[in-house]
């Protein structure tokens, strides 16, 4: 996978903005829950008010409370108030850092203060505790006494607020601030719905922004991997265009299809879900556990414990699923291959009643890529319970735990909620990792694959400084000692093969079967380089020219006949797209396909059926040897192209194309004898080797191997 990451270079910009709205998408999920604590803790427990500190107090609340500072911070709480008759007012502009501090002075004294003057019983025990008489002013009797006897109060009654929990402290501090505001008449439920109002609002408004960042995410994701789908299809289609014969034969067909398809739409879908989750779902455990943090500390061994359980689940499933991942990609492979072999042999397979066979052979690669599906799914399914149960368990353990907490007064309801909801996002980012840990191995599996294509040399490769024909030898073709043998092959196919082919030339390749012919022909275009000696055209090695270069003057007409889907014009055309439609007339005349166009409805715009399933063999060989003609090239190329005509047919064909390539090379392969029996050299080949290079007549009288060919085809009136 990492390999493929140089396709993400062209989307660079598109990434960094996933990069930015993934973070605002997850800074505001995690702001949630906060916000949730807030609306309990501060919008339902504390009616709205959200620390120690009065927007307004009375003047007699400002001098009581001097009682219970000392002249320092007095004068500090002093400085951010403002008097307004019989009422202090909380100055405006006052800053986030000055706010705490104001918490943290009032706090106390704001306790002490309420709670002294509350008449509760406690109030009544710290009464008699001082030796004051029922129904005196605790306030004024502590600003009375002598300034020892006040400190060693304070100091007692600060000890024992040591002792209490943070959470009751700041909530008794609140209770206070409440009563003064109903002293003062403040309408406190109003004050509470604003509060919850304006929270509920923000957190609407939050929602907004992750639906929006989370669908734009979607979208980009989406453009982003299409697009390495994209460029990964077109790299491997050009990779594979620039193969021989040999890199065909290493990976087959089915392997490349299958590689160029369903591999590569593996990463791309990985890739789609590796910026919507992958990405976020580190930002948005890593970002809960820090909330987590300075939330509470005090129950994140509950976390450690659902994390390791989560990897060890992973780790299990892991070591018993991986290795099917692998082979779920050669599996796939393999029914592509049955799959293609069973389709484009159904003739065969019905005419021989294989039928019966060849649907066993499918159902068993079918069954096998089933049942390794159905395991590796079964895992996976598997797993996701059990992801449930520990987040299950994990939200009761932090209930249990928290309602002790919130007993004790060490916690507040709105923090246990707000853990809970941490703890789902942290775990909940495990879990989508774990979703994306099930796609990634497979992925993997096709990314390596894809590049085994991508990184595959090719055997036949361009000169880095080409040579250019000679004008002097155009048409020419030479075989220089040339001998082949297939890659990893044990013996040559050719041996030491010379002749030369000039311009205007007709030169015949004819032996037994496996004798080599095709072989021999197909060095021309360079479908393989020989092993030893040189190939020449034009009088220059194949291997020092570019491979469009020698092709262009090439015209080469297969032994099996391929047509491709679209029409008769289309496929005449195929060589040379900007041929007049007389032309293409005459070169369906010339290989004797108009006998058979012109009574088609459409004529040359009938359709062709993909591979030509839809015309004859013979139809099928003209129209193949029509596209040669109609690209009108230096150089013919016949291999055993005439086979499937009759004779009446091939005879016309071979006078009308000797007439148009009269100042062209051709090469022909052939069986019958009849089809090359006026060429001007025939080259007789025998198991690899020539057995005899001659016309005709000389072949007849010096060549064994060709006198027993012809022999068996014509009879002695025909041969003479």
């Amino acid at each position: 996978m990492v390999k493929l990451m140089r396709y993400l270079k062209k989307s660079a910009g598109y990434i960094v903005l996933i990069m930015g709205l993934l973070f605002l998408q997850a800074y505001c999920d995690l702001s949630l829950p906060d916000y949730t604590s807030r609306i309990i803790n501060v919008g339902i427990q504390q009616g709205g008010i959200e620390d120690n500190v009065p927007q307004k107090m009375r003047t007699s609340t400002m001098k009581a409370l001097s009682v219970f500072m000392d002249d320092d911070d007095m004068k500090q709480v002093e400085k951010y108030y403002e008097e307004d008759k019989d009422i202090y007012v909380l100055k405006d502009g006052i800053s986030k850092d000055e706010r705490e501090n104001l918490d943290h002075l009032l706090e106390k004294p704001m306790m002490l203060y309420y709670g002294m003057c509350s008449g509760s019983d406690e109030s009544k025990a710290m009464t008699e505790n001082m030796g004051l008489q029922e129904g005196t002013d605790p306030v004024q009797a502590l600003r009375a006494m002598p300034e020892e006897m006040k400190t060693q109060i304070l100091q007692e009654m600060n000890e024992k607020l040591e002792d209490m929990p943070e959470s009751i402290v700041s909530q008794s501090a609140v209770l206070a601030v409440k009563k003064e505001y109903t002293e003062l008449g403040e309408d406190l439920d109003k004050f509470q719905m604003d509060y919850i109002i304006r929270s509920g609002a923000q957190m609407v408004l939050m929602a907004l922004v992750i639906m929006l960042a989370a669908v734009t995410v979607t979208f980009l994701s989406s453009k982003v991997a299409a697009r390495m789908g994209h460029d990964l299809r077109g790299d491997i289609y050009s990779k594979v265009i620039g193969f021989s014969s040999n890199e065909y034969h290493k990976f087959s067909t089915a392997s490349l299809i299958t590689r160029s398809t369903n591999d590569v739409q593996q990463v791309q879908q990985v890739m789609t879900m590796t910026f919507r989750i992958l990405l976020y779902a580190p930002i948005l455990g890593i970002g809960g556990v820090i909330k987590v943090l300075n939330t509470d500390a005090s129950m994140t061994w509950i976390l450690g414990v659902a994390v390791a359980l989560i990897l060890l689940v992973i780790l299990v499933l892991f070591k018993i699923a991986m290795p099917k991942f692998t082979k779920l990609q050669i599996l796939i492979d393999r029914l592509n291959l049955v799959t293609r072999e069973i389709l484009t042999g159904i003739p065969v397979i019905r005419a021989f009643s294989r039928e019966k066979f060849e649907e066993d052979r499918f159902e068993t690669a079918n069954e096998e890529l089933t049942k390794t599906n159905l395991f590796v799914n079964r895992c996976m399914t598997f797993m996701m319970p059990v992801m449930m149960l520990i987040m299950n368990g994990v939200s009761v353990m932090i209930i249990y735990f928290g309602a002790h907490a919130v007993d004790n007064g060490s916690m507040q309801v709105g923090n246990v909620m707000a853990f809970i909801q941490y703890a789902m996002q942290i775990i909940m980012s495990f879990l989508l990792i774990t979703a994306m840990s099930i796609m990634i191995p497979r992925a993997n599996v096709a990314a390596v694959r894809i590049n085994q294509v991508l990184e595959t040399e090719g055997s036949i490769e361009d000169p880095v400084s080409p040579e250019a024909p000679q004008d002097s030898l155009r048409g020419t073709v030479e075989f220089d000692h040339v001998s082949f043998a297939y890659p990893e092959a044990g013996e040559n196919v050719l041996n030491d093969i010379s002749f030369t082919a000039k311009k205007g030339q007709t030169v015949a390749v004819i032996g037994s079967t496996g004798s080599g012919k095709s072989t021999l022909v197909n060095l021309i275009p360079r479908f393989y380089d020989a092993t030893q000696g040189t190939v020449k055209v034009d009088g220059v090695d194949v291997r020092k020219m570019t491979q469009h270069q020698l092709r262009e003057c090439l015209g080469y007409v297969p032994q099996k006949g391929v047509l491709f889907s679209g029409t008769i014009d289309s496929n005449i055309r195929y060589g040379k797209e900007d041929i007049s439609s007389e032309e293409v007339q005459q070169a369906a005349q010339i290989a004797q396909a108009t006998e058979f166009i012109d009574t088609k409805p459409e004529k040359y715009n009938s359709p062709i059926a993909q591979g030509g399933t839809n015309v004859s063999g013979g139809q099928k060989q003209r129209l193949s040897i029509a596209r040669a003609i109609a690209k009108k090239p230096e150089i013919f190329i016949f291999d055993d192209s005439f086979s499937a005509l009759d004779f009446k047919t091939d005879s016309n064909l071979r006078k009308a194309l000797k007439e148009s390539t009269k100042d062209a090379t051709t090469i022909i392969v052939a069986q019958r004898i009849s089809t090359i029996l006026n060429a001007d050299q025939i080259i007789v080949l025998d198991e690899g080797h020539m057995a005899g290079i001659g016309t005709h007549k000389e072949l007849m009288k010096n060549c064994e191997v060709y006198r027993q060919i012809a022999m068996s085809q014509l009879s002695e009136e025909e041969l003479a």
